[in-house]
């Protein structure tokens, strides 16, 4: 027996905060210097011993908060891109947004000297929203608004150039990338709050503006000539979804590089278990891509343990044949 929309939607949110909980007691518990959950709970309250205290405040609550924020960003990223460009194969990366902060930070290295995360921070930030501003001038250009096709096409294009930049940079001299090859590779290892906390407000501010986009898309996904007779602004959206796709990208990608298959597999996933409603989905989102997130984080500490994998490999080894799964399902490859 099916369950209703609305009781499915809620017990759907229910698990995912179980899940979500399960994934944060584990990022803080498990790792080269495992702990019991009974130790992690001492520390959490004040006590414990000192060695404890070290590896679950100084390592592991920073790392786990990184991830909640850059996979909350990534799905709720995803979950606009799709519903945006109306393709479900759709992921952040498909406006230029990983490649055009990979070049950033690639130009800052190269050119300037940087080694320092938190001054690559910025770089990545910066090079992700010009590169978006010019897929969208691109877009634009030209007769008519910007349409999903168009910007893909100039978001597809522009990538490609950077990432082939970016490559020739690396190439050229290995023992200055060292430092960026975490980095590059999409990791939480050693994401403090001094760097989690200025891309903070810029993944708060993407995921209110998604709420607020959300009904619009709802009209949208009707076509534009039903959107309009609805009284939604059509450009608006548009240039709001890749605002806020440009923010919550951008900082995830800042934050912890360029991470491939959670903002492409997350919405897959909730549209498969609540349906099309971009309200609920982006909601769905949000939760259930730092539980990904997360768990592959965990995921990639155990494995070659003392050593670490990047998250952003284990997502991709994770991601491929969920999605390949999903795609088989007629109902969570279509938005409609």
């Amino acid at each position: 027996m099916t369950l209703p929309r609305r009781p499915r939607i809620l017990l759907g949110v229910a698990a995912l905060a179980v899940l979500l909980a399960l994934a944060l007691a584990l990022s803080l518990a498990v790792g080269s210097n495992s702990l019991p959950l009974g130790a992690v709970l001492e520390v959490l309250r004040g006590g414990g011993s000192p060695e404890a205290a070290y590896v679950v405040n100084e390592l592991r609550i920073p790392r786990t908060a990184a991830g909640l924020a850059a996979g909350a960003a990534l799905g709720v990223a995803g979950a606009l891109i799709q519903a945006f460009t109306r393709n479900p194969l759709a992921d952040p990366g498909i406006l230029g947004v990983n490649a055009g902060a990979a070049f950033a930070v690639a130009a800052g290295v190269a050119f300037l000297g940087m080694r320092e995360v938190s001054a690559l921070l910025w770089l990545a930030f910066a090079g992700a929203l010009a590169v978006t501003v010019a897929v969208y001038l691109i877009g634009s250009s030209g007769r008519g608004a910007a349409d999903p096709i168009r910007l893909t096409l100039a978001g597809v294009a522009l990538g490609a150039v950077f990432s082939g930049l970016t490559t020739g940079m690396t190439l050229s001299d290995p023992d200055a990338f060292d430092r960026m090859r975490s980095w590059n590779a999409g990791s939480l290892l050693g994401r403090g709050f001094e760097v989690l906390l200025p891309v903070l407000p810029f993944i708060a501010l993407g995921l209110l503006a998604a709420a607020w986009l959300a009904p619009g898309l709802n009209a949208l996904a009707l076509g534009d000539d039903v959107a309009r007779s609805q009284g939604a602004g059509v450009a608006g959206i548009r240039l709001g979804v890749v605002a806020a796709v440009t923010l919550l990208a951008g900082a995830a990608t800042a934050l912890a590089g360029p991470i491939a298959f959670v903002g492409l597999m997350v919405p897959h996933v909730a549209r498969w278990v609540i349906g099309v409603d971009q309200r609920a989905i982006i909601a769905v989102s949000a939760l259930l891509a730092p539980v990904v997130l997360l768990l592959s984080d965990v995921l990639g500490r155990v494995l070659i343990a003392p050593a670490e994998i990047p998250v952003g490999v284990v997502t991709a080894f994770v991601g491929a044949p969920v999605l390949i799964a999903l795609a088989r399902r007629r109902k969570a490859s279509t938005l409609s």
